[in-house]
């Protein structure tokens, strides 16, 4: 089983839910701006990836830097992550062999 999570609007979102579908699999996909985060379940979905919440932090397009998220501890930063989904930087797919952050595309060849 493949899971992206993902966020629509995204275009490299976007981008890797197509390679995924054109290499023949259909990923459980999971819209995590609108579903939101539980603390646990994004720790474990970092740690899976090997990514401190520091790492996977999206500045870009967010308020993280006014949040003083920009050289904040992991801790602060993931319950920001948790109560702003924005946060998290996108896509991540969990595949059979491994969790990684898509970013760029081509690491999504590591997941499946």
């Amino acid at each position: 089983m493949i899971t992206i999570y993902h966020k629509p609007n995204c275009s490299t979102s976007r981008k890797v839910l197509q390679m995924i579908r054109d290499a023949g699999h259909e990923p459980r996909v999971v819209d995590y701006i609108q579903q939101g985060w539980d603390r646990d379940e994004l720790a474990a979905l970092l740690g899976a990836a090997s990514l401190t919440p520091t790492q996977a932090l999206r500045v870009k397009g967010t308020d993280a830097a006014e949040r003083g998220l920009v050289g904040a501890d992991d801790a602060t930063i993931l319950d920001h992550m948790v109560q702003n989904p924005i946060l998290v930087e996108r896509p991540i797919v969990a595949g059979p062999l491994a969790t990684r952050l898509c970013r760029p595309v081509e690491r999504l060849s590591e997941t499946f």
